[in-house]
């Protein structure tokens, strides 16, 4: 086969890329490895930026259907120390400029958007390789295999389309998420449900924290950090979830129950998220025919920016592509260098972020950050 553009990864920056191709009447073809978009769930909530997020939206043509997904009230913010004292409770307001919506919601919205046959799911990748000069092949775990003439890498951390342009690999920053759900928590768990609120808690020491976030349909999403080694996570055994629960729980024994039933109350099998980063500075020589937008051009610690980056990398993307038909290699340059100036500082603010969030110095640092003592959150 052969195709004009190829994106691959059908997560929020392929399709917002893909989308805001179709506006400017430009075909794009995304290859993506889950077998349909309902294979897995979409994880959390996330907040989309005013600066960012809702731009790239905007260029999409979709900020109004975004805005009917929004969830009213999720902006509020609570942080606690350990024994359940409230340090920090900012209600919603309405006055707040990051909106609350569901991953899984906008994904579909953005898949709502495409023209059908867009997205070619069941497709993974197992290879990418120059045929010549502005010309790549990227082969499939069926055995197909595409011709392209300008490729996207929008998949992810561990992106197999980075390696045509840089060696650079992700590095575990320390720290892991335990993910856990509470369903139906105002019923069920409510002690646990009115420690998190309306939106969003957070209750962090050095090197750990409880966090939390109000979903949907009373459910609560819970990522609880802890600092070690990938070694230390590997010895909990994960088909055994509760003992697999209580070793976790057991790094929080003192901590207030309201918050340590966020692990042991957990309705699901805990699923561990180790975190990793690219190297602050990642960038690559320009490539004739590839290019890279999201985590796979950028990953860093979580800081609530990395599903806004990616929508405005994709937009950013999409608009140079429009901007220079017939011209991609002009695009791209320009695309990049932009792009490596922004993800640049982001990656710094996010690195300073998450040793707020984690550090030595936390819940004072997290406490200025989200008051304005230090950079806005």
């Amino acid at each position: 086969m052969s195709a004009p553009i190829t994106i691959i990864g059908a997560g929020l920056g392929g399709l917002t890329l893909a989308r805001v191709l179709h506006v400017h009447g430009i075909p794009a073809t995304i290859y993506e490895a889950e077998s349909s978009p309902t294979a897995r769930t979409q994880g959390g909530m996330l907040d989309i930026h005013e600066h960012n997020g809702q731009p790239a939206l905007a260029a999409a043509g979709l900020l109004e259907q975004f805005r009917d997904l929004v969830l009213e009230g999720r902006e509020a913010m609570r942080v606690l120390a350990p024994d359940g004292t409230v340090l920090l409770d900012e209600p919603d307001d309405g006055t707040g400029t990051r909106p609350e919506v569901q991953r899984g919601e906008l994904r579909q919205l953005l898949l709502d958007s495409l023209p059908e046959g867009t997205v070619r799911w069941g497709h993974k990748v197992t290879g990418v390789r120059v045929v010549k000069p502005g010309r790549h092949e990227v082969s499939f775990a069926d055995g197909s295999s595409v011709l392209t003439g300008l490729l996207v890498g929008a998949d992810g951390a561990w992106s197999r389309v980075r390696s045509l342009l840089s060696e650079a690999s992700p590095e575990y920053v320390g720290t892991t998420f335990v993910e856990t759900y509470l369903f139906d928590a105002d019923t069920r768990h409510p002690a646990a449900a009115k420690a998190v609120g309306d939106g969003a808690l957070l209750a962090p020491v050095p090197g750990k924290s409880i966090q939390a976030h109000r979903e949907t349909g009373g459910t609560l999403h819970a990522y609880v950090a802890l600092s070690a080694a990938q070694e230390w996570f590997a010895e909990i055994d994960l088909t055994d979830p509760a003992a697999a629960i209580e070793r976790i729980a057991r790094e929080f024994h003192g901590w207030a129950p309201e918050l340590t039933a966020l692990i042991t109350d957990s309705d699901t099998t805990p699923v561990l998220r180790p975190l990793f980063a690219l190297p602050i500075e990642h960038r690559w020589q320009r490539v004739a025919g590839v290019t890279l937008l999201g985590d796979a051009a950028h990953l860093s610690p979580p800081n609530g920016e990395g599903a806004n980056l990616a929508l405005f990398d994709a937009a950013e993307l999409g608009r140079a592509l429009a901007e220079h038909p017939g011209d991609p290699e002009t695009a791209l340059g320009a695309y990049e260098q932009a792009l490596f100036t922004r993800s640049a500082t982001e990656a710094l603010e996010a690195a300073d972020d998450f040793q707020r969030c984690f550090g030595e110095n936390t819940p004072d640092s997290l406490l200025n950050l989200l008051t304005g003592a230090g950079r806005t959150a």
